[in-house]
């Protein structure tokens, strides 16, 4: 499935992804593996669906809104140092671009986005 088009309907729950193994130099702990499907863009805002597989792994954030839709995780903000946070279906999270992040996925995650 590609973007969609104006009027189309997506299940971004049941959507279908294809993931791949997160880069060696992010994952920490376990074998992740990550998958991305752009729903849209627009003005220059991409929203999407993001999944992640059991594991742990650090990252750099961009700036980005997002809505649980299934799972469960730990986000570690590193830099700069904030209290970590637990998120799971329904949690809405707002990113800085820059941030340093240590996500520890306990089961599968999946979010919309809006980056």
């Amino acid at each position: 499935m590609s973007e969609l088009a104006a009027g189309e309907r997506a299940d971004a729950a049941a959507l279908p992804l294809s993931h791949r193994p997160l880069p060696a130099d992010e994952v920490l702990i376990g074998r992740p593996t990550a998958a991305t499907h752009t729903l849209a863009t627009l003005g220059g805002v991409e929203i999407g669906v993001w999944e992640m597989t059991p594991g742990t792994a650090s990252d750099t954030e961009v700036d980005e809104v997002f809505v649980v839709l299934s799972g469960h995780a730990r986000i570690e903000f590193v830099e700069p140092a904030l209290p970590a946070i637990e998120v799971d279906a329904g949690s809405v999270v707002r990113l800085n671009a820059g941030q340093r992040t240590v996500w520890t996925v306990t089961e599968t995650l999946r979010k919309i986005y809006i980056a």
